[in-house]
């Protein structure tokens, strides 16, 4: 695998102990910030697109 750039998701807290990390390419990846040597999820770029909708369209939990 070609070398890859991660960043962590907005999406994981300021504590740090909830962080996952993206990787968008060909594929995006997403691995644990805590776990990354138990590898990772790979989504095509629509998928996480349409994951990325859906998300934001949630309310924010009280």
């Amino acid at each position: 695998m070609s070398h890859r750039t991660w960043h962590k998701s907005s999406y994981s807290g300021s504590s740090g102990a909830e962080c996952v990390e993206v990787s968008e390419g060909e594929t995006v990846l997403v691995r644990d910030t805590q776990n990354r040597e138990l590898g990772h999820l790979s989504f095509t770029p629509a998928a996480w697109e349409a994951f990325l909708g859906d998300v934001k369209a949630e309310k924010p939990r009280p």
